[in-house]
């Protein structure tokens, strides 16, 4: 009788354990972040309301690799998903890239975020398209140009040596139609390659400048942003597909309650770290209204050279309809 109990209880354990799924997330965001307080808060609720039949790992910090490695990871299995921003998420949808274009939105972060929200469902679609779900968009925020010279023109910027994401392509041409000197690394080499000279210049958002450490290394911050950046928490098809539709329906819920939460705090984390930069007496210039003309100039040119190859002149089109 009690080696019948035994094998029940051990039956129970079993089935227990197989119908509970783990999804491992890759994140670049560093442990301590408002972003990582909020994704473990997220993972929480989830595992509570699903009954720990689904139960999320973040793996904070880039400890997974770089955005690229992440990726790959997920294509071999070996994660499930990833939050991801720009030049990955133009690896699985270069329709998103079209939000990221150079001077477009300026200040305005407000109408980029708008507009993300009004696009949202023709990405998703293409999400889908590409075996991913996509569980909300993040905003990184407006990305701001630093560097160790004074660079307050566009003229001055020639020849310094700006870091660009390897195998970014909106960027290598945005900075090869200014004519600027490209320098691509991948995102955990610029610290050192500002240290060592390798680099002289790089772009981020502020909250992503002072988590990296970049602020340590710079001078000068030009006051105008040069695009607004987004991220999205996508998770494969493959494991996605495995989640009952009960539960698929709790998960969404509670992402984008905290997705939205998330997005108020890199909003607020932003403008800290804007004022941490000036109170640090980093140098903020500002661009004349010609260079400021000329960028507007050299944004046609870029879609130009990418519409139909990065994005699709359907993305393009949609969003110069709400511009």
């Amino acid at each position: 009788m009690k080696k019948i109990i035994s094998t029940i209880i051990l039956a129970a354990l079993f089935c227990t354990n197989v119908s509970a799924l783990k999804i491992k997330v890759g994140v670049l965001a560093p442990e301590g972040t408002n972003w990582s307080k909020n994704l473990k808060r997220m993972a929480k609720e989830i595992k509570q309301k699903t009954n720990k039949k689904v139960k999320i790992k973040f793996y904070f910090g880039g400890s997974q690799g770089d955005e690229p490695d992440v990726l790959r990871k997920i294509r071999i299995g070996q994660l499930h998903g990833g939050i991801f921003t720009g030049k990955t998420l133009g690896d699985i949808n270069g329709d998103v890239r079209v939000i990221e274009l150079p001077f477009t939105f300026f200040h305005n972060r407000e109408k980029a975020l708008k507009l993300v929200k009004k696009m949202e469902p023709f990405f998703n679609k293409k999400f889908a398209e590409n075996e991913f779900k996509n569980l909300g968009f993040f905003e990184i925020g407006n990305v701001y140009f630093v560097s160790q010279k004074k660079t307050d023109s566009l003229e001055n910027m020639k020849g310094v040596k700006i870091w660009s994401w390897e195998g970014d392509t909106l960027v290598s041409t945005m900075i090869e139609t200014m004519k600027f000197v490209s320098v691509p690394l991948s995102l955990p080499d610029v610290l050192s390659s500002l240290s060592t000279g390798v680099i002289q210049a790089a772009y981020a958002p502020p909250l992503g400048i002072i988590s990296l450490q970049w602020n340590t290394k710079i001078k000068y911050v030009i006051d105008l942003p040069i695009s607004f950046s987004v991220g999205a928490f996508l998770i494969n098809d493959k494991t996605w597909n495995k989640i009952s539709p009960e539960h698929r329906k709790i998960i969404e819920e509670i992402s984008q309650k905290f997705v939205g939460e998330i997005n108020k705090g890199n909003d607020k984390d932003n403008q800290d770290a804007l004022a941490a930069m000036k109170a640090q007496g980093i140098e903020f210039l500002k661009f004349s209204k010609a260079d400021i003309d000329r960028g507007k100039v050299l944004r046609k040119e870029v879609i130009g050279k990418l519409k139909g190859k990065l994005f699709s002149a359907e993305a393009l089109s949609k969003l110069e309809s709400q511009l």
